[in-house]
């Protein structure tokens, strides 16, 4: 767990505004540093399983966290990636970038679908004629 100091050194380099302690990006900051505490602690204590239960509740919470941030505010999201130094966060831009793609290509799929039966209904207009 973190001391007051070093919590308060966090929030006073990731905060938003004058009074902000609790926005996403302080939590999500405040959360890699106990994760990077709670690795260090489970690397020399590796039979400590209530404490690996702990890190994965963090790591979870984290990353719901970030794809609340991905979602709501990309900008702040990506340049909080790039102060943590966060590999998870490369993975989840990733992800969404081939959601992305996916939906465009059914997007595209859809549509020619509609344009092809189109050209099926003008050219029996065209024989009825």
């Amino acid at each position: 767990m973190l001391d007051k100091a070093t919590k308060q050194k966090i929030i006073n380099k990731f905060k938003i505004h004058k009074n902000d302690t609790g926005s996403s990006q302080v939590q999500i900051a405040i959360l890699s540093e106990e994760i990077k505490e709670l690795t260090e602690h489970l690397k020399k204590h590796k039979h400590d399983h209530s404490s690996r239960r702990g890190l994965l509740k963090k790591v979870g919470e984290r990353r719901r966290l970030l794809k609340y941030l991905q979602k709501e505010d990309e900008n702040s999201f990506l340049e909080l990636a790039k102060k943590l130094k966060l590999k998870i966060a490369k993975k989840m831009i990733d992800e969404e970038e081939e959601k992305k793609r996916l939906e465009a290509e059914e997007l595209a799929a859809e549509e020619a679908k509609m344009l092809e039966k189109e050209e099926e209904e003008e050219e029996e207009v065209e024989e009825v004629e």
